[in-house]
């Protein structure tokens, strides 16, 4: 809808929870699959490394990453490939838009797509035209509803849901031994107002711009007093 000009440049397995890791003990593979449609065996970060680097031979105006199966809200941002292939590009000098579609326990089997699908290109289109401070990105999130049930678009902040979300889960092998499952409590928690969290729970598109600069700028002065 927005361009008949893409080149889809994507790992070859799943690589949720990889972060913005990079493949330094392995070879990259990449391997065509159809016109400007490639297959990387590697994480995210590389794959747009490939892409800037390799497959396109012209710098892309945009980078695209997603739509990913699940919401990147909160800590997510921290460990998610979807979001690092986003924060690779904005390193390299591209504008990017990280895209993820929400999903919950119920829907998990047969996820809303059609709804980003619906509500995207016109988003991105909007968000394009933005000029954009040098280093910072966007991450935009589709409420687990069908479309006609989105009740707009919410610039929100990065929010945090409370430490009892993560749990290690522990299980026995054929054999006996113990291996664990890193697991997702079911609850939702209550987010605070203007966060992403809050967006998707109201069934909102949440837009959150966030910076490469990860520096607590209000601790400065406290830190440098203290070590005076």
């Amino acid at each position: 809808e927005l361009s008949d000009d893409v080149t889809i440049v994507a790992p070859e397995t799943d690589q949720s929870g990889v972060a913005h890791s990079l493949s330094l003990n392995d070879p990259l593979r990449l391997r065509q699959v159809q016109d400007k449609h490639y297959a990387v065996r590697g994480t995210p970060t590389d794959c747009v490394i490939m892409a800037l680097r390799h497959v396109c031979t012209e710098r892309p105006d945009l980078i695209l990453s997603g739509v990913n199966r699940g919401q990147n809200m909160a800590e997510d941002v921290t460990y998610s490939g979807t979001i690092a292939a986003a924060i690779e590009g904005t390193l390299l000098g591209v504008r990017s838009i990280a895209l993820s579609q929400a999903y919950s326990w119920a829907t998990r089997s047969d996820v809303h797509w059609q709804t980003a699908r619906t509500h995207a290109p016109a988003l991105i289109e909007k968000l394009v035209a933005l000029p954009m401070d040098e280093g910072v990105f966007l991450n935009v999130n589709f409420p687990d509803c069908v479309p006609s049930e989105v009740a707009g678009v919410e610039v929100t902040r990065q929010g945090r849901r409370d430490g009892e979300f993560l749990d290690v889960e522990k299980r026995h092998d054929g054999r006996g031994n113990p291996y664990f499952w890193l697991t997702f409590q079911g609850r939702l928690p209550r987010p605070d107002a203007g966060t992403d969290l809050a967006a998707i729970a109201a069934g909102r598109i949440s837009v959150t711009p966030i910076s490469l600069d990860m520096t607590a700028g209000a601790m400065l002065a406290t830190l440098s007093g203290h070590l005076a």
